[in-house]
């Protein structure tokens, strides 16, 4: 008997969507945005803001962590955004 290991069908770029929550006036979602702005942008990758004082349940969620990046609509990182990784998770 074969055992069943399904690989997942690879994902196009355009497939993905990486979501940055930010308030404004930080200096730190500046810089997070100014990443994903190039990686996405270098890899087709559509990207989405959110702002926290726009959205209570975000603002509960996240507010001692911004900004924080979701891969697909999962948490990536927060804080500081490394060009590298996010590369590495949309590839």
């Amino acid at each position: 008997m074969t055992p069943i290991f399904r690989r997942k069908a690879p994902r196009t770029p355009q497939d993905r969507l990486v979501t940055l929550i930010r308030k404004p006036g930080c200096h730190l979602c500046d810089d997070a945005q100014a990443v994903v702005e190039k990686v996405c942008g270098e890899l087709g990758v559509p990207w989405e803001g959110k702002d926290i004082t726009e959205d209570p349940r975000l603002h509960d969620q996240y507010w001692e962590q911004i900004p924080v990046v979701l891969v697909d609509g999962e948490q990536h990182t927060f804080w500081r955004v490394n060009e590298e990784r996010l590369r590495k998770a949309l590839a």
